[in-house]
């Protein structure tokens, strides 16, 4: 199912619904912007939130981004492994809910 080639599908959405892409495509480009943060920070952050999504397009895309805007391996790590105990410190803290008592 995974073909970056399918990402060619992306003008049908502009032209079926311009208005709403439009604004997507202003969005999308407005969050990259350097601001308080730089784009080198912000794609790292993209990166990690692409691999708690498991969008292949998505990794792909912002890896990509992240190394044209400065970002190196050591970076890339380190926002994959803060991913990484996002994920399982999601799943520690919702183990909580296993256990029943009549405590508050």
């Amino acid at each position: 199912m995974f073909d970056m080639k399918n990402l060619r599908h992306l003008k049908d959405l502009d032209r079926n619904a311009p208005q709403a892409m439009e604004a997507f495509w202003a969005f999308d480009k407005a969050v990259f912007t350097d601001g308080a943060l730089t784009t080198q920070q912000k794609q790292p952050m993209a990166v990690a939130v692409a691999l708690t999504t498991q969008c292949p397009y998505c990794i792909e895309l912002h890896t990509k981004a992240a190394r044209e805007a400065g970002a190196d391996d050591a970076q890339l790590t380190e926002a994959a492994l803060v991913a990484a105990a996002i994920r399982a410190g999601g799943a520690v803290a919702h183990a909580t809910h296993l256990f029943h008592d009549a405590s508050p």
